[in-house]
């Protein structure tokens, strides 16, 4: 799974330190994040959408390894 996170977060003008918070989380989880060391989990996901007006789908964007 990848996400916006980080060209949402500089398209807005906020640090990681500000999402962090308002998400409530910390730094070093939103670097992770963003440099795909860890997923989020559906509840972190929503929040981030959701600050950023979004739905979870135009946040994180899954990729499937084989077709349905």
């Amino acid at each position: 799974m990848t996400n916006r996170i980080a060209e949402l977060r500089k398209a807005r003008r906020i640090s990681q330190a500000e999402l962090a918070d308002a998400v409530e989380v910390t730094r070093q989880t939103i670097i992770s994040l963003e440099n795909g060391r860890y997923n989020a989990s559906l509840l972190l996901a929503h929040k981030i959408a959701q600050y950023f007006g979004l739905t979870i789908e135009d946040v994180f964007l899954f990729e499937e390894d084989t077709p349905c």
